[in-house]
C-alpha cells in the first residue's frame, strides 16, 4: 500500500469515482427538489383556478353581498349569494367533529403512548386504520340510518336530517388521525424526559401531562389541524346526513348544508356550465381554501406560542 495513495488505511478515491459520486448527488438532489416542488406546484395551481374563475362570480355579486346577505340560493329563479349559510354549516358540523375527536383522540393517544403495552397496542392500531380505511359514504349512511334513530330517542323532534349525528360521525371518522399522529409524536419525545420526571417524583400521568404532551406539543397539534381540514373538506357524511338545504343556523339540532354539500350538488349538472350559478361553487371553494388556510395559521401562531412558553 502506497502511502500517498491511502487514506485511512484504503486506497484514495480516484477523481473519476469523485465526478461520479457528486453527479449521483446532484442527480438525487434535483429528485428531491421535484418531488418538494409538486405540491407547492399543485397548491399554486388549485389557487391559481379558484382565483381565476371566482373574479367573473364577485364582478357580478361583490364581495360585500357575498359575506353580509344570510340566504344563499343561487338554483332559484330569484337567486341569493351569501356564503353565511353553508359556512355556519361547515363550521358548525366541523365544532361537533372536532369536539368529539380532539379530548377522545388525545386520551387514547396517551394511553397507548404512556400506558399500553405492546399486545394491546398492536391490536388498537390496526382498528384505528381499519376505520381510517371506510369509505366516507358508508359512514353517512351509518349516520342517517343507525346515528339518528338513536339521537331520536334521546332528543324527541329531531329531525331525519340534521347536524349533531353527522357531525358526531364525522368524530369517529377523523379519530384515526388524530389518534396515530398524536401518539407518533408522544413515543418520540425522549425517555430521558420521562426519566427525569419520574425522578423528581413525578407520576405516569403526571409526567405525560406535564413532561410528554408539552414536548410532543408540535406533532399533537399538527394531528389536530390534519383532524379540522378533514372535517372541513367531509363531503358525504353532511350530504347524506345533514341534508341539502342552505340554513343559515348554529342548532346542531337543525339540518343545515356545508361548502361541500353544495359543491358537490351543482357539480352534479344542476347549474349549466359556465353560468353565475356554476361560477359560485369556485367562490365556495376559495372560501373554503381560505378557512382552511386561516386555521393553519392559527395552529403554526399556537406552536410558535407554545415553544416561547417552554
Amino acid at each position: 500500500m502506497r502511502g500517498s495513495s491511502s487514506f485511512g488505511g484504503r486506497f484514495a478515491p480516484t477523481p473519476a469515482f469523485l465526478r461520479r459520486r457528486a453527479l449521483r448527488a446532484r442527480i438525487v438532489h434535483a429528485l428531491l427538489v421535484l418531488a418538494g416542488s409538486v405540491s407547492v406546484l399543485v397548491t399554486a395551481g388549485i389557487v391559481w383556478t379558484l382565483i381565476r374563475d371566482s373574479l367573473p362570480f364577485f364582478a357580478e355579486v361583490g364581495l360585500v353581498a357575498f359575506l353580509t346577505d344570510t340566504q344563499w340560493t343561487p338554483l332559484f329563479a330569484e337567486p341569493h349569494y351569501g356564503i353565511l349559510p353553508l359556512l355556519s354549516g361547515t363550521l358548525t358540523t366541523s365544532a361537533i367533529a372536532l369536539a368529539v375527536a380532539i379530548p377522545a383522540g388525545t386520551v387514547l393517544a396517551i394511553h397507548l403512548s404512556e400506558f399500553a403495552d405492546r399486545r394491546v397496542r398492536e391490536v388498537i392500531k390496526p382498528v384505528l386504520e381499519l376505520l381510517a380505511g371506510v369509505p366516507t359514504v358508508v359512514y353517512g349512511y351509518f349516520a342517517l340510518l343507525v346515528v339518528t334513530p338513536l339521537l331520536q330517542r334521546v332528543i324527541p323532534g329531531l329531525p331525519g336530517f340534521n347536524m349533531l349525528s353527522a357531525g358526531l360521525v364525522m368524530g369517529i371518522m377523523i379519530l384515526p388521525y388524530v389518534v396515530s399522529l398524536s401518539e407518533d409524536a408522544m413515543r418520540a419525545v425522549p425517555d430521558s424526559l420521562r426519566e427525569g420526571a419520574y425522578a423528581l417524583g413525578f407520576t405516569r400521568l403526571q409526567t405525560a401531562l406535564r413532561v410528554v404532551i408539552p414536548g410532543a406539543f408540535s406533532g399533537i397539534t399538527a394531528a389536530y389541524l390534519l383532524g379540522m381540514a378533514r372535517a372541513v373538506g367531509e363531503t358525504m357524511v353532511v350530504a347524506i346526513a345533514a341534508g341539502q338545504n342552505p340554513r343559515l343556523t348554529f342548532d346542531p339540532l337543525e339540518g343545515a348544508a356545508t361548502i361541500t354539500t353544495y359543491i358537490v350538488q351543482v357539480s352534479l349538472g344542476d347549474a349549466p356550465h359556465g353560468s353565475l350559478a356554476y361560477r359560485s361553487i369556485f367562490a365556495a371553494g376559495l372560501t373554503l381554501f381560505l378557512l382552511t388556510l386561516l386555521f393553519n395559521i392559527l395552529g403554526f401562531w399556537l406552536r410558535r406560542r407554545f415553544r416561547e412558553v417552554y
